[in-house]
């Protein structure tokens, strides 16, 4: 199965600590080699950097890792292929346009005789499951609302859609379009949020520990979602199967 990581923040944040512990997982502390990818939102444009490399091996990985951009939603994957070349059009995450915005989609699962019939509007590059799934879900969200809705209807239609997708398998995902970070589990799947008071924390796939007392301000908010917990001395709270989570501004929603 592949890794996922998100990020959602009430304030720009650099995902470098994160993604440090992270990478290592693309072919070093696990045996995800087949590609990754990472997208950063600035504003309503989108960063993108993908690789068929392993992350643990790739330059394009070593330069994030140095690199301290800072974005409010963060969307990573580290692939492990079962549908799909190791091509670089089969690297997590995508993206696409709906409403004047970016969607950005990362999936970690396995989806059998998943073939939705797709509009000219949305069609996969690849020939990924994953791809696929996100086509579809940015097809029905388009035919379901004229124009953006709140984050709220979002997670309403997107909790009608998805169970036409998870009973086909495994259906972990990250959503996002620069306004909130939405995450589905079917297995594994946590979450944590870094707040006042802060404290140390300590990589569990690398030698690396921050006090993030020292780096954030009392007001900064960080939630944190990834496949399985990335750090050794902090309390991560694992999502139920089939359970939703939608996180703005660092925190979950009560919706």
């Amino acid at each position: 199965m592949c890794q996922l990581l998100g990020m959602n923040c009430n304030t720009p944040t650099d995902a470098t600590f994160s993604f440090k512990g992270f990478a290592q997982r693309g072919g070093r502390t696990d045996h995800h080699g087949d590609g990754w990818g990472i997208a950063f939102f600035e504003g309503r444009g989108v960063r993108l950097f993908i690789d068929r490399e392993s992350a643990c091996d790739s330059p394009v990985a070593e330069l994030i890792a140095s690199y301290p951009i800072k974005s409010r939603n963060v969307i990573s994957h580290i692939r492990k292929a079962t549908h799909g070349t190791v091509t670089l059009e089969n690297c997590h995450p995508f993206v696409r346009e709906l409403w004047g915005r970016y969607w950005v989609f990362a999936h970690n699962g396995d989806l059998k005789n998943f073939a939705p019939r797709l509009h000219a509007g949305f069609r996969p590059v690849g020939d990924t499951d994953s791809e696929q799934a996100f086509c579809w879900l940015m097809q029905e969200l388009a035919k379901s609302h004229a124009s953006v809705p709140s984050v709220q209807e979002l997670t309403l239609t997107l909790r009608e859609l998805v169970p036409f997708i998870s009973r086909h398998g495994t259906f972990n995902f990250l959503l996002s379009n620069g306004q909130a970070l939405w995450a589905h589990a079917t297995t594994h799947l946590h979450y944590l949020v870094r707040q006042h008071p802060f404290a140390k924390a300590t990589l569990s796939d690398e030698d690396l520990s921050v006090n993030f007392a020292e780096h954030a301000a009392v007001g900064d908010r960080v939630a944190v979602v990834v496949t399985t917990p990335l750090t050794t001395d902090e309390v991560w709270t694992p999502l139920a199967s089939g359970e939703m989570k939608v996180f703005v501004e660092g925190e979950p929603q009560p919706f």
